[in-house]
């Protein structure tokens, strides 16, 4: 069975950094994914690493600002986040399938509850 939990959001000033942690269980050889959401807005997916530590992205504006690691014999996933921005703010999500990496929502199996990030002055 896979168990995901996230840790690490918290409230922080713009230009600051923070990073979330995913601890799993059972998903070495499952993509895993970071997804946010927004107040108002659709979840959509930020960056994918693959069980073998290659990774994806997908938000243009947190391309150079946001990294997505895995360790693998500890079974976490890490995103994180650097020179964050108001627009950054929203529910974090780690994301769990056992397939390939993907930016839809709905290919995911598992989730972790969710951590939030809030960037404001």
């Amino acid at each position: 069975q896979v168990q995901l939990v996230e840790s690490g959001g918290g409230l922080v000033q713009p230009g600051e950094s923070l990073r979330l942690s995913c601890q799993g269980s059972g998903f070495s050889y499952f993509a895993v994914a970071w997804f946010r959401q927004a107040p108002g807005k659709e979840r959509e997916a930020v960056s994918c690493i693959r069980w073998r530590g290659d990774f994806i992205d997908y938000v243009e504006p947190v391309k150079g600002r946001f990294t997505i690691s895995r360790d693998t014999l500890a079974n976490i996933v890490y995103l994180q986040m650097d020179s964050l921005k108001p627009d950054d703010t929203a529910v974090y999500f780690c994301a769990a399938r056992g397939y390939d990496c993907s930016g839809n929502v709905r290919d995911y199996e598992y989730w972790g509850q969710g951590t939030q990030v809030s960037v404001s002055s």
